[in-house]
C-alpha cells in the first residue's frame, strides 16, 4: 500500500510538473509576440529615422523628418500593438472569415460578399489625391516592415492569437485601409433594420397611432445651439409574410449586441467658445461610443507632421486621428444619424427570374458568382444580383424576408456603396487643417458613415458640421423611406445626392456652446430631409441644463458633463408611472409581496436619477421599465416585441401621458376586464422585484447597479472560448445607463439585460487655454496581447473616470517615456 502510495505521489507530481512546464512553455512562446518598445531596428522604405517615443501608457509619440515616415511609425506602431485586431478587420471587409473561422462567419462573409466592400474599398483608391495616397502607402509600408521582422526575428508570430490560428498573412495595402472606413460605417449604419421592423410593426398593428406611438419621431425642431404613414400592405399586390410565422428576426451577427433602434451608435460632443470659458480659451469634449470589446477599437497615438503635431484616438488600420486635436484646432464626432440607406422591394418577371421591374419594363440583373472557402466543410458558391437601386440582399439578413412578398426580392441602396469612398481623406486634411474653414472644407470628402463634426480653434471659434452624403429623395417618395418601397416606382428612386453646402452647419453660434448627443438636429422637408429616427431624446436635455447651468466652464466642468450618470430619462418617466403607486395603501406585512414593493416605491421616491453603480435604485428603476414595456406590448405585437427589449423612454411617456390615445396599450388584448396604466405598472413592479430577488437575494438595500451593469469587454474570437476567456475578457462594474451622458447601453435580453456593451471607448476633452492640461483615456488598453501589462492598464482609470494628460509636448513624453523604438533607414 505504501509503495502504490509512493508511485501515486509520483504520477501526479509528474503530472503537475508536466502541466506546469507546458504551461510555462504556453507562456513564453506567446510573450514572444509582446514587442519591445525600446528596440532599434533597420527597415527599407524610410527617408530618415524615426523614433516611436511610448510615454507610462504605452502611447506613441512618432517622429520624424516627413510626413511618409511619420505615417510609417505609425504603421509599424499599431502592427506592433493591435496586429490581430487589423487583420482580422481586414479579413471581415474581404468576406474571409469562414476560411479560419468556418460555419459560425459563413452569414458574415456572405453579406459582405454581396456588398462588395473589398472591391469598392480597392477602386475608390484610384480616386484618392496623391498627397493621401502616399500617406496610405507610407503607413503600409511600416505595417509590413513589422510583419517582416515578425519573421525575419521570430517576434512571436506579431500576436499570440496567430499561434492558434494560421493564416497566411498577405502584406498590408492602402486598399485594406479604405476598407476599414467601410467596415466603419456598417458598424453604425441601422436605417436599413429600421424600416424593416417599422414594416413589420404596421403589418401587426390595426391602428396606424399606435405604430407611431412604439416607433415615435424624435419631437421638436432639433438642437444643436444650447441655450400620416403608408400602409405596407397597400404598396404591393402580392400577399405579405406575417410577422408571426416568420417569428423575430435573429440580429445580424454584423450586430452582435442587441440595442434595440438606439444601438447603432451614440456619442456625445460639446463646445464652448472663450466667451463661455473661464479661462478664455475654446474647449471641447467628445466621447464617441461604439460595442465594447478588448481590446478598444480606439488607439492612442500622437503624429510630429510637417504642419505641427496631432494627438488623439485613431482606429488601428488606418492612419488618421479621427478624434483629437493639433497645436491649432480640436475635432470631435457624432453619428449624424443622417438616413443614407433606402431598402427597394424588387419585383421578379414571373416568366424569366433573371430579369427584374424597372421604370422602364424589365431588365436584367447584374450577376456574378463568388466563391466562400469554410474551415471544415465544403467551399460555397454564391450568385451575387444588383439592380439599378443596389445589391440584391437575401431574406436571411436582417430579416429582409419577414417583408418581402412572394416573387420579389430586396436590394438596399447605400451612400456607402460606392467606387469613389474618399472618406479617409477627411481624417488626413484635418490633421493639416489649421482654420475651422480649412476643416469645413475638408469634410466634402467625406462619404460615410454621415457624422457630426464639431470643431474648436485656438483662435476662439466652434463649429458644427454635418458630414456625409445624403440621399436626394423626391418629396413623394410612397414611404418617405421609413419603410422599403417598391423599386420599380420611379419617385421612390434616388436622384443622386445632395451637394456638400445642402449639410446641416452651425457656425460660431451666440450662445457660445454647441452641443450634440446623436439627438435631432434639424426638421427639413423632403429632398433636404435628414432623418425620422434619432439616436437620443433624453441625453440632450441633460446636456443643455448642464451647460445652461455655468455662465462660463473649465475643462473641469466639460469633465463633470462627459462622466454625469444623471437620467433625464428616469426623471421624467419614474413620476409618471408611479404616480398612483406612491404613498398609497396601508402597511403591507413583513414577507408579503405589497410589502416589498412599498419599500421599493419608497426607495425610487427618494431617488434623484443617479445611475450610480453602488445603488439599489437604479436596478429597481431599469428591471422595472423592462418588465412595463414588454407588458404594455406583447399582448399586441406577439413575438415582434422581442425586437423592443430596450427601453423607449418616449413610448412610455405617450402612454402614460395619454398623448394620441396611446394609454390604449395598458388594457390587455386578450382579457375581458379592461386593465389601467396602473394595474399593468403594479404587476410590472411585481414582476420586475421577484426576478431581482431571485438572482440577487431579498434584501432590496443591498442590491447594486453594478453588479448588473458590468462593462462587458470581450474577445471578438477568443472571449466566446471557456479555455480563454479568463485571459482575455474584461469585467467592471460601472455607473450610467442607456440615457445617461456617461452612456453604458444595454442589451435588455436575457440572461443578463443590463449588462454594459455599448459605451464611450475614447474619451477626450481639449482646451485651448492650457492645451497641455487636455486629457484623454480609452476604455482598455494600447495593447491587443492579452499577455502585455498594457492590455488592459487604462480600463481602471476609464471606469473611474479617470484620464491621462494628451501633450504635444515631445519633452514630456521622453521624460517618463518606457521605451524608443528607433526605425533605421536600410541602406
Amino acid at each position: 500500500m505504501a509503495l502504490l502510495l509512493r508511485w501515486l505521489v509520483r504520477l501526479v507530481s509528474v503530472a503537475v510538473a508536466l502541466t506546469v512546464a507546458v504551461v510555462l512553455a504556453a507562456w513564453w512562446i506567446g510573450s514572444r509576440s509582446i514587442p519591445d518598445y525600446d528596440a532599434e531596428w533597420t527597415v527599407p522604405g524610410l527617408a530618415a529615422p524615426v523614433e516611436i517615443v511610448r510615454n507610462t501608457a504605452a502611447v506613441p509619440h512618432i517622429f520624424g523628418q516627413t510626413d511618409a515616415d511619420v505615417f510609417y511609425g505609425l504603421g509599424v506602431a499599431h502592427a506592433q500593438d493591435r496586429l490581430w485586431q487589423m487583420l482580422m478587420m481586414r479579413r471581415t471587409a474581404q468576406g474571409q472569415l469562414s476560411e479560419l473561422f468556418g460555419e459560425p462567419t459563413l452569414q458574415i462573409d456572405d453579406l459582405i460578399r454581396r456588398l462588395d466592400v473589398y472591391q469598392l474599398a480597392t477602386d475608390s483608391v484610384a480616386v484618392l489625391e496623391p498627397e493621401t495616397l502616399a500617406a496610405l502607402e507610407a503607413y503600409a509600408a511600416g505595417v509590413n516592415a513589422w510583419l517582416r521582422l515578425v519573421g525575419e526575428e521570430a517576434l512571436g508570430r506579431g500576436a499570440p492569437e496567430l499561434f492558434l490560428f494560421e493564416p497566411d498573412i498577405a502584406p498590408w495595402r492602402p486598399a485594406d485601409s479604405v476598407a476599414v472606413t467601410f467596415m466603419m460605417a456598417l458598424q453604425v449604419a441601422f436605417h436599413h433594420e429600421d424600416e424593416v421592423l417599422r414594416a413589420r410593426l404596421s403589418l401587426a398593428l390595426d391602428d396606424p397611432d399606435r405604430l407611431r406611438d412604439l416607433m415615435p419621431d424624435a419631437p421638436g425642431a432639433g438642437v444643436a445651439e444650447i441655450a400620416g404613414l403608408t400602409d405596407y400592405r397597400g404598396l404591393f399586390d402580392s400577399a405579405l409574410p406575417r410577422f408571426a410565422e416568420t417569428g423575430t428576426a435573429p440580429r445580424h451577427p454584423l450586430h452582435p449586441n442587441v440595442l434595440g433602434r438606439t444601438g447603432a451608435g451614440a456619442s456625445n460632443v460639446f463646445a464652448a467658445t472663450p466667451a463661455r470659458a473661464a479661462a478664455s480659451g475654446a474647449l471641447l469634449a467628445n466621447d464617441p461610443h461604439l460595442g465594447l470589446t478588448a481590446p478598444s477599437i480606439w488607439y492612442l497615438a500622437r503624429l510630429e507632421l510637417e504642419t505641427g503635431g496631432v494627438i488623439g484616438a485613431t482606429i488601428p488600420g488606418m492612419p488618421v486621428i479621427l478624434a483629437g486635436r493639433s497645436e491649432r484646432l480640436a475635432w470631435g464626432i457624432t453619428s449624424a444619424y443622417l438616413d443614407d440607406i433606402d431598402l427597394y422591394v424588387e419585383e421578379l418577371n414571373p416568366d424569366d427570374v433573371t430579369q427584374y421591374r424597372t421604370p422602364d419594363g424589365w431588365a436584367e440583373f447584374r450577376t456574378d458568382r463568388r466563391v466562400i472557402e469554410v474551415a471544415g466543410a465544403e467551399p460555397v458558391t454564391i450568385t451575387r444580383r444588383w439592380t439599378e437601386n443596389g445589391p440584391v440582399i437575401p431574406g436571411s439578413h436582417y430579416g429582409f424576408g419577414t417583408v418581402t412578398p412572394p416573387g420579389h426580392v430586396m436590394a438596399m441602396a447605400w451612400t456607402a456603396l460606392t467606387d469613389e469612398n474618399t472618406s479617409i481623406q477627411t481624417g488626413l486634411r484635418l490633421m493639416r487643417a489649421g482654420t475651422i474653414e480649412e476643416a469645413l472644407e475638408a469634410g466634402e470628402d467625406f462619404v460615410a458613415p454621415a457624422q457630426n463634426l464639431m470643431l474648436a480653434s485656438a483662435d476662439g471659434r466652434i463649429a458644427m458640421q454635418v458630414i456625409g452624403h445624403m440621399p436626394w429623395r423626391m418629396t413623394a417618395h410612397q414611404t418617405q423611406a421609413r419603410m422599403p418601397s417598391p423599386g420599380w416606382i420611379d419617385t421612390n428612386r434616388w436622384q443622386g445626392v445632395t451637394q456638400y453646402f445642402a449639410n446641416p452647419t452651425f457656425l460660431d453660434p451666440e450662445s457660445g456652446i454647441l452641443g450634440n448627443t446623436n439627438n435631432k438636429t434639424v426638421d427639413r422637408d423632403f429632398p433636404l430631409h435628414v432623418s425620422f429616427a434619432w439616436g437620443d431624446t433624453q441625453r440632450i436635455t441633460r446636456l443643455t441644463r448642464l451647460m445652461e447651468a455655468r455662465d462660463v466652464h473649465t475643462r473641469d466642468s466639460f469633465i463633470e458633463a462627459q462622466l454625469d450618470t444623471v437620467s433625464a430619462a428616469a426623471r421624467n418617466i419614474l413620476p409618471l408611472v408611479a404616480r398612483d403607486l406612491w404613498f398609497t395603501g396601508e402597511t403591507a406585512a413583513a414577507g408579503t409581496p405589497e410589502r416589498r414593493r412599498q419599500r421599493a416605491l419608497a426607495l425610487l421616491a427618494e431617488w434623484n436619477g443617479e445611475m450610480n453603480e453602488h445603488l439599489p435604485e437604479p436596478l429597481i428603476y431599469a428591471a422595472w421599465m423592462r418588465e412595463l414595456q414588454q407588458r404594455l406590448i406583447r399582448d399586441e405585437i406577439g413575438p415582434l416585441a422581442d425586437e423592443f427589449q430596450s427601453v423607449e423612454p418616449i413610448f412610455l411617456e405617450r402612454v402614460f401621458r395619454d398623448i394620441g390615445g396611446a394609454s390604449a396599450w395598458c388594457d390587455v388584448a386578450p382579457s375581458t376586464a379592461e386593465e389601467t396604466c396602473t394595474d399593468i405598472a403594479r404587476l410590472a413592479l411585481d414582476d420586475a422585484l421577484q426576478a431581482l430577488e431571485e438572482r440577487y437575494g431579498s434584501d432590496l438595500e443591498s442590491w447594486r447597479w453594478g453588479a448588473a451593469h458590468e462593462a462587458r469587454h470581450d474577445h471578438p474570437v477568443l472571449g466566446q472560448t471557456r479555455l480563454f476567456s479568463w485571459l482575455v475578457n474584461i469585467r467592471q462594474p460601472t455607473s450610467g445607463g442607456d440615457f445617461t451622458l456617461n452612456r453604458g447601453a444595454t442589451p435588455g435580453t436575457m440572461p443578463d439585460p443590463f449588462l454594459n456593451i455599448h459605451a464611450a471607448g475614447y474619451r477626450g476633452v481639449y482646451d485651448f487655454a492650457d492645451p497641455d492640461s487636455s486629457v484623454f483615456v480609452i476604455a482598455t488598453g494600447q495593447s491587443g496581447n492579452p499577455l502585455s501589462r498594457h492590455y488592459d492598464d487604462l480600463g481602471e482609470l476609464w471606469r473611474r473616470g479617470d484620464y491621462i494628460p494628451m501633450s504635444l509636448d515631445p519633452e514630456l513624453a521622453r521624460a517618463g517615456n518606457i521605451g524608443v523604438t528607433v526605425l533605421t533607414p536600410q541602406e
